[in-house]
């Protein structure tokens, strides 16, 4: 199982252009889904906004060797390292998922469109592919079943659904249908059952992509922006953020 393209088994039942022509509209439904969410909240507006306001504030100017810094600061720590979450579980979680959700997709694109005809696929991508699955499941529903804000310190039941939880439900179900649909292609269990098993993987995954403006996916593009303006800001000193010194003093 761990060493087959469901992808090329696929290529059986319907010819590769299907599944090509499909993860190009998935793309196409993450950008516009993103520009919509962009133009509808303001987003652009509001970092342009803050931008202005942070020059204005600030106390002393960044020189570009600087900037390059804070970048960095900001890719390695607040992004590949998940820096904004303080407690452990939060931060292994959201690794789990996130770096499970990169090699998942990455692999899907990349069995798509270079082996979908091909029998004998590298089973490097197919056993990626397996393993990226695996991490969205096991980061993504560590986080949904216990680390929720509204299920860990609300004590909500942890299937109360609400807007915000569309995107980790669509990313779930996507791929656990993506490994048992595979499992059922393997096992030779019908035509019937593994083209309905296909059908709500299909489903789930366009649930996880055309609904871009109303779930938390968006997010994804705006937390590094705002990660590195926060940073630009405290550098600079145009920071309207509570220094370390001043928050020991209001909790005293």
């Amino acid at each position: 199982m761990f060493v087959s393209n469901p992808f090329s088994l696929l290529a059986e039942a319907f010819s590769p252009m299907f599944m090509q022509a499909y993860v190009v509209l998935m793309v196409a439904a993450v950008v516009a889904g993103v520009l919509f969410d962009m133009r509808h909240k303001r987003s652009a507006e509001f970092f342009a906004r803050r931008r202005e306001s942070a020059r204005a504030a600030a106390q002393r100017e960044l020189g570009a060797a600087a900037i390059a810094t804070i970048a960095v600061e900001t890719l390695v720590v607040d992004v590949m390292a998940a820096g904004e979450f303080d407690k452990w579980q939060r931060r292994l979680s959201h690794l789990l998922t996130a770096y499970g959700f990169i090699i998942y997709l990455v692999t899907t694109v990349v069995m798509v469109f270079g082996y979908a005809s091909d029998p004998e696929t590298p089973w490097a991508w197919t056993a990626l592919w397996h393993l990226g699955a695996l991490m969205v499941l096991a980061g993504g529903s560590w986080f949904f079943f216990a680390l929720r804000a509204d299920v860990a310190q609300e004590a909500r039941a942890p299937l109360r659904l609400r807007q915000a939880d569309i995107f980790i439900v669509g990313l779930l179900a996507s791929s656990a249908f993506a490994l048992v649909w595979h499992a059922a292609q393997m096992l030779d269990n019908g035509a019937g059952v593994t083209m309905l098993l296909f059908g709500l993987y299909l489903f789930s995954t366009t649930l996880l992509f055309v609904t871009v403006p109303w779930s938390k996916f968006a997010h994804m593009f705006y937390k590094p922006a705002a990660a590195f303006q926060k940073r630009l800001e405290a550098a600079s000193g145009a920071s309207d953020l509570p220094r370390p010194a001043e928050i020991s003093h209001i909790r005293r």
